[in-house]
């Protein structure tokens, strides 16, 4: 496959989605939330196991597809090696749009996925990522999407991704959410401002944060579902984790990484570390790959 084909492709619409297929008590519910989004968005299914191809596996599996009326285009891949190496270059070779993982909430209960697999993915991938947490049967109700709107380029492709799983969903709200670290005005004032000049500053830093929310999702107030919009103040990463949690969302989106973390990463907690020790709720992690050098 000619890798360059990825580079500048957007990050919808949802083409082909993969799942990455462990042999758990939770396999079967994956398989029917996978299903039920590759025919909310008319997608392509594309099964992926890292590990030993055996026929009981291979029976288990066929015998899930069966139950659940799997019955649109399904492709399966078993590969061998490094989960995360062979989970990316198997969703560059198909051209896979949205991979799909279980991971528990706290890292500390099932650090597998949420350590090494989920950040190598967050880091490295060429396509977006949705970790569910509580995979279902019935499959999930996405009512409830936050979406973190933090300074960067790339929030503008992770709120019209949020917008495009929304519609496809049929998710009924949606809140688009601006985190303000004030934690370092004290220090870039000056030793003579008073507290009400800091009070003031710290007022127009919300007032700002609102206005760019406004400019970002203008013209969307009329569309279904309806967006709202908050400027919260407090540390990037921690405080729309705790947000999400607290207004009982069903999906935190947010923009990928830029890079790989270096050591400085994992000592400085780095935003998206907030949300990976301990997932609010499912997550969407989109990778725009504009500007991609794939």
């Amino acid at each position: 496959m000619d890798s360059s084909r990825l580079k500048g492709r957007p990050s919808f619409p949802f083409e082909t989605i993969a799942v990455a297929v462990a042999f758990s008590p939770k396999l079967e519910a994956i398989m029917h939330e996978a299903r039920q989004l590759a025919d909310n968005f008319k997608a392509k299914l594309l099964l992926i196991h890292v590990g030993t191809h055996t026929a009981e596996k291979e029976a288990s599996l066929a015998a899930i597809c069966t139950n659940l009326k799997i019955n649109r285009e399904v492709r399966t891949v078993w590969a061998g090696g490094d989960t995360v190496s062979t989970l990316l270059e198997t969703c560059k070779q198909h051209m896979v749009d949205l991979l799909i993982l279980s991971a528990r909430r706290r890292e500390n209960v099932f650090r597998y996925y949420l350590g090494s697999v989920a950040r190598g993915l967050s880091r490295r991938a060429k396509c977006s990522l949705l970790l569910l947490t509580e995979p279902k049967v019935t499959g999930t109700s996405f009512r409830k999407i936050v979406v973190d709107c933090v300074e960067h380029p790339k929030t503008i492709h992770a709120l019209n991704t949020a917008f495009y799983f929304a519609e496809g969903v049929k998710s009924l709200d949606i809140m688009a959410i601006r985190e303000v670290d004030q934690s370092g005005l004290a220090m870039a004032m000056s030793d003579d401002s008073t507290s009400g000049e800091r009070t003031r500053v710290k007022e127009q830093l919300i007032i700002d944060a609102q206005e760019k929310l406004h400019e970002l999702t203008s013209g969307r107030s009329s569309e279904k579902p309806a967006v709202q919009t908050a400027a919260l103040s407090g540390r990037p990463g921690f405080t729309i984790r705790k947000y999400a949690e607290e207004c009982g969302a069903d999906l935190l989106v947010i923009h990928s990484p830029d890079g790989r973390y270096r050591l400085m990463d994992r000592i400085f907690t780095h935003d998206l570390e907030h949300i990976l020790e301990h997932l609010p709720c499912n997550m969407l992690i989109v990778h725009a790959r504009i500007g991609d050098a794939t």
